[in-house]
């Protein structure tokens, strides 16, 4: 496991690098997608997202209308009552949990609504997505927090 706080230290001394090589390297980007989803998979085996937890501890989701349905329903809530007692608007004015960490974090990295969790949540850490040059700048801030958006970005640069 790779804790948060010496990952951010190494992802703010990387991202320079990383901001720079994107910078020289947009278009070779935009044709990369195979080669990246190659080094998700890599990066991803490496990786036990138990052992770490660190996005679930951090990151707060954005969380959708169907989210909301969809993780209501399994909780046998209204949707409403749910809203009430999990979610608050951000200053974007998009839905996010009240509280990090996620209030459905076990104590053992196990999320308690993992079949129903949010689509952000299931995507994370997005860096298998077709048009990843997209969502580079997401990437280098989520390298803070997750090991595989670092791994991918630190052996991308290397390519």
């Amino acid at each position: 496991m790779q804790e948060i706080s010496k990952l951010r230290e190494e992802t703010a001394l990387k991202t320079p690098e990383w901001k720079k090589f994107f910078n020289k390297n947009k278009q070779r980007l935009m044709k990369m997608d195979k080669e990246i989803e190659q080094l998700h998979h890599e990066i991803s085996s490496e990786i036990n997202c138990l052992e770490c937890g660190n996005c679930c501890r951090s990151l707060g989701p954005m969380i959708l209308e169907k989210d909301i349905d969809v993780l209501s329903r399994s909780l046998r809530m209204k949707p409403s009552d749910f809203m009430e007692k999990y979610l608050r608007k951000d200053e974007d004015g998009d839905f996010v949990f009240q509280s990090m960490p996620c209030p459905f974090l076990g104590s053992d990295n196990y999320c308690s609504v993992y079949e129903n969790r949010p689509k952000a949540c299931r995507e994370y850490p997005h860096t298998d997505r077709m048009k990843f040059y997209q969502i580079y700048e997401l990437t280098v801030k989520n390298a803070s927090a997750c090991p595989i958006a670092f791994g991918v970005l630190d052996r991308l640069t290397k390519l």
